[in-house]
């Protein structure tokens, strides 16, 4: 039976620690900062201008969270039970009336409540610059793509807690981070790219092929809600709107669901399971 009042004290420290974390204080100030940059550089003037400074704006913010936000998600994931572990606190903790479910659960709970604070911080930012400068011509629009970002980060965070409930150290699970994170941004991109040369795939493969990446599906879909159309992705965009057409949004929001479900699934089960990498690592 898991006990909710011990899941919200364990979300509560987590987020606490988080937030006195001091890399992750770096992370949030560097996303902020160049969200507000970037949003800064625009002086509209003129309706059409204003239009066109949103899109760019807004456009830019996506290309940011696919840097940054998956790299916050993955280490403040990695690190958590791995850090635990090799400290000796995570003995301590389950020492405790609290089951192991109640421990990860609590532990990403806390852990997301951080990461929804650095995205609202860098999109509130960028927000209320682009409303002091007129920029903003569909808020509803903008906030779809902050949540869009949200779930993608989300998705990472459950890599992570998956990653730390394999590795034996910090150093390992923040390691299989960097490694995943460099996967998905670069080399999931660049591995298409060849494939597709090398193979001749049919461009429906290709497709298909990209958005199993999450990173794709949160770009594709904040395409659509920017710009309504995927021209500017050139024949996938096209085959992909002529194939699935107003059904592609919904899906690839329940792509990036699954990505969030899925692995922090299969860590409550494989931690929940463990006995030997609970004790603190010494090897």
């Amino acid at each position: 039976m898991i006990d909710l009042a011990n899941i919200r004290a364990l979300a509560a420290k987590e987020l606490r620690d988080a937030l006195r974390n001091r890399w992750f204080i770096v992370f949030t100030v560097a996303f902020a900062g160049l969200a507000l940059a970037l949003s800064a550089f625009t002086q509209p003037s003129g309706m059409q201008m204003r239009a066109m400074s949103f899109s760019r704006t807004a456009a830019s913010l996506v290309n940011l969270v696919l840097l940054f936000v998956p790299l916050i998600g993955l280490t403040l994931g990695s690190a958590n039970l791995a850090g635990d572990r090799e400290t000796g606190a995570l003995t301590y903790l389950l020492a405790q009336p609290v089951s192991r479910t109640e421990v990860l659960v609590g532990k990403y709970l806390g852990l997301a409540g951080a990461l929804l604070a650095t995205l609202m911080l860098g999109y509130g930012a960028a927000g209320v610059t682009m409303a002091l400068q007129g920029s903003i011509q569909d808020a509803g629009r903008y906030l779809l793509t902050a949540l869009l970002a949200y779930l993608v980060g989300l998705a990472m965070l459950s890599l992570g807690f998956l990653l730390s409930t394999l590795a034996r150290k910090t150093a390992v699970a923040l390691g299989g981070a960097l490694f995943l994170w460099l996967f998905f941004v670069f080399i999931g991109d660049l591995g298409i790219m060849g494939t597709t040369v090398s193979m001749h795939l049919p461009i429906g493969t290709v497709f298909l092929i990209a958005i199993i990446n999450p990173l794709q599906m949160f770009k594709i879909a904040s395409i659509l809600i920017l710009q309504a159309s995927l021209d500017v992705l050139g024949p996938a965009g096209l085959y992909a709107t002529d194939q699935f057409g107003g059904a592609l949004l919904p899906m690839l929001l329940l792509g990036l669901l699954l990505w969030i479900v899925l692995p922090l699934l299969a860590a409550i089960f494989l931690f929940s399971h463990q006995e030997g990498l609970i004790l603190k690592a010494r090897a």
